[in-house]
């Protein structure tokens, strides 16, 4: 277990956002979190899991203790019929990843690709991308109580996936222990693997006009998956800032969900509004265009700005020598906000963790 002090998170965070950690443990290994769990001064002190730092937003220094999971591997864990069932390390880089499972033959995870963030997070945020969602291809993942160090394991169901959600973004009941039958898990674990199921019956995810528009300019109507990862990096490349250059958090907002009626009833005010019809009858909507309607795309709030090629994100302009403030972010996300519910009656509702 190795216990720094005063440690700087700006090279820990995305947004590239000055701030310090009070106490900061690496985690490598499942033990170094029950070591911190039995030392008799850090054991007591609230916690906070740090994995690749691209989905918070940090609003000052961090008071808890901070648990930087570092749990590296890959590898084949087993298979069934219908699937290959790949392990990760949670501290493993996930675009990083999703390459890896390509070059050994197992496709599935292709329309992921180039998503920031570490693998024990995407289970958290039930991240997802062109057609496909972490649920989608999920088996299972191992995870420590923070309260009592117990090791346990969490199934699809018992991770109660939602649209970016999960039982780890719920706060518990009082008295509620961790574990498979905790209906709130938000402080009260940490990911330590995670497995998933890649289908040996694979077939391409499409449909969306990104990677139409590919497959019309490449003359490939019938793309494999690494055809289609190669695509789905062109195309987050050319719309979203690379986090290494200008610091940023990626899609910043959430795209509101309403009903088939609300829907058509904005249509009649705004023919051009971009929408997605789900299978369950009710209608997405694109945030980003949502914020570019309302005129905020190239905007700033001191060093925080809205991309100018993609408004759903938010992004750094001071660079690493005068970088944005979590205040300057958060004071801009909530202009963002009210431009958007004055103009269309939707409240957006932001992805990153505000810390």
């Amino acid at each position: 277990m190795l216990v720094e002090k005063n440690v700087a998170l700006q090279p820990y965070n995305t947004f590239g956002i000055v701030a310090r950690a009070h106490t900061l443990v690496r985690v490598g290994r499942e033990a170094d979190v029950q070591a911190v769990l039995a030392d008799p001064a850090l054991g007591h002190q609230p916690k906070f899991v740090l994995g690749g730092g691209s989905n918070i937003v940090l609003t000052g220094d961090v008071k808890p203790v901070v648990l930087k999971v570092e749990i590296m591997g890959k590898r084949l864990a087993g298979e069934t019929a219908k699937a290959w069932i790949i392990e990760a390390g949670a501290g493993e880089n996930w675009h990083d990843l999703v390459t890896w499972t390509l070059q050994q033959g197992y496709p599935g995870l292709e329309n992921l690709a180039l998503i920031p963030g570490s693998v024990g997070a995407s289970p958290v945020q039930n991240i997802g991308a062109y057609g496909v969602e972490l649920q989608d291809r999920f088996d299972s993942l191992d995870a420590i109580d923070l309260t009592t160090g117990k090791a346990f394991t969490l199934n699809a169901a018992q991770c109660a996936f939602g649209y970016r959600d999960s039982v780890f973004k719920h706060a518990s009941k009082p008295g509620e222990a961790a574990g498979a039958q905790a209906l709130g898990l938000a402080d009260k674990a940490l990911i330590t693997r995670v497995r998933f199921a890649l289908p040996k019956a694979w077939k391409p995810v499409l449909g969306y006009a990104d990677i139409d528009k590919k497959m019309l300019q490449s003359n490939i109507h019938g793309p494999d998956a690494l055809q289609i990862y190669e695509w789905i990096c062109e195309i987050r490349r050319a719309k979203l800032p690379d986090p290494q250059v200008i610091g940023n958090a990626g899609s910043f907002f959430k795209n509101p969900t309403v009903s088939f009626e609300q829907c058509a009833d904005i249509i009649q005010r705004e023919p051009k509004i971009v929408h997605y019809r789900l299978a369950d009858g009710s209608v997405k909507l694109a945030a980003g265009w949502l914020i570019d309607a309302c005129g905020w795309k190239g905007k700033s709030v001191g060093n925080a700005g809205v991309y100018e090629k993609q408004a759903l994100v938010l992004v750094n302009r001071g660079g690493s020598a005068n970088p944005v403030t979590g205040g300057e972010v958060m004071t801009l996300a909530r202009a963002i906000q009210t431009s958007v519910y004055e103009r269309f009656g939707l409240r957006l509702e932001p992805e990153p963790v505000v810390v």
